[in-house]
């Protein structure tokens, strides 16, 4: 019995299994968004912080999962683009979720020095990828050194954004649209009247909607019982990225597909569902961000898949396995990370179509990525 459910799955189950799990991700995505709001309230941190790091952790893990599994199944191409992929994916969830803050522009509301800083952090790691792969092909112990060097990078960024947010010293200007994180508070502060605070017009609309389906108590349990549920949900969430990464490899053995092609779209996109979820239910809870942070401090823990995957890929070094495709997706989430850091620094209060300029750049180049990769 155990042996007739477990993978590879037929090309039918595992397209089914695609679908259920990203449904499965929607609802816990919602969830996750709901408590992390509220601890990062909580525990002091901030919403930027806490939602680059732990927030971003949680919605990572079915990514991590991915191109660990894929890796260890001899799939390479498949864990490289999972992870480059789900950037750009997940970059792109940002124009997603600004189409539902109808105030202003997404990025302007949510102004932050520690959401620029890791947009910086975001382009250095993607960089030394890029580097690693046309550097000396070498491994220690089936490891590339670039590997190690990515976790310290990553590591010396969060320590350079903790000192700068306990010592500021580039603060935005401060608008009617300006919300700002204040911790332990109501996430909005300043000009702009809180959403659902009765401040502002009657029809606010999707996050009054959103706070007035909240339960009263979401923060009333206790700290400890909030990070159990954070836990479990991410836990769900991996477990899905599991299954969606058994199922990838067997689409790509039986339909001949290219594996950039379904790292990067299929596994890409399912993978940043629970960023995108997560961003419009924040956005739609007044955490602004809170939103924009989860995206960016995702996208930063998925170059880190790289050096997940290339511990699980036995065979050599993940980074000089990457073909064309993948190193055209690497300069594609790249290209769009300058995009978003260029809206997050210009703070278009409206743009085009109701986001900023830097929305529509962002649809239009994951677009262009798409159509070169698929033709």
């Amino acid at each position: 019995m155990v042996e007739a459910v477990a993978p590879p799955w037929p090309l039918g189950w595992s397209i089914a299994i695609f679908v259920l799990v990203a449904a499965v991700t929607v609802v816990a995505s919602v969830r996750m968004a709901t408590l992390g709001d509220v601890l990062a309230d909580r525990t002091g941190w901030g919403e930027a912080v806490f939602g680059a790091v732990f927030f971003g952790l949680a919605t990572s893990l079915s990514g991590i999962v991915m191109t660990a599994v894929s890796a260890a199944a001899d799939q390479p191409g498949l864990a490289y683009s999972n992870a480059v992929g789900g950037i750009a994916a997940q970059t792109l969830a940002l124009a997603v979720a600004d189409f539902f803050h109808r105030r202003a522009n997404l990025e302007h509301a949510a102004a932050s020095s520690a959401n620029l800083l890791f947009c910086c952090l975001l382009i250095g790691m993607l960089s030394l990828a890029l580097m690693s792969g046309f550097g000396p092909d070498v491994t220690v112990l089936g490891v590339h050194p670039a590997s190690v060097v990515l976790v310290a990078f990553y590591a010396g960024g969060l320590r350079l954004i903790h000192h700068e947010g306990a010592h500021p010293m580039w603060r935005a200007v401060h608008t009617r649209e300006t919300v700002v994180d204040v911790p332990g508070g109501s996430g909005a502060s300043g000009g702009a009247p809180a959403p659902g605070s009765g401040g502002g017009s009657a029809g606010s609309g999707p996050v009054d909607a959103l706070r007035a389906d909240t339960p009263a108590g979401e923060g009333a349990g206790s700290t400890a019982s909030l990070w159990a549920g954070f836990a479990l949900v991410g836990t769900v969430v991996a477990v899905g990225g599991w299954a969606l990464a058994e199922a990838a490899v067997v689409v790509v053995e039986s339909t001949g597909l290219s594996a950039g092609l379904v790292g990067a779209v299929a596994m890409g996109a399912v993978n940043a569902l629970p960023e995108t979820v997560a961003a419009v239910a924040a956005v739609r809870r007044g955490a602004m961000t809170l939103a924009v942070a989860a995206i960016i401090g995702g996208n930063s823990l998925d170059v880190l898949n790289l050096a997940v995957g290339d511990v699980f890929y036995r065979s050599g070094s993940l980074f000089h396995v990457a073909g064309t495709d993948e190193l055209f997706l690497t300069c594609g989430a790249l290209l769009m990370t300058v995009v978003l850091l260029a809206g997050l620094i210009v703070r278009q209060a409206r743009g085009w179509g109701r986001i900023g300029f830097e929305g529509v750049l962002l649809i239009a180049v994951y677009a262009g990525i798409v159509g070169v990769l698929a033709f």
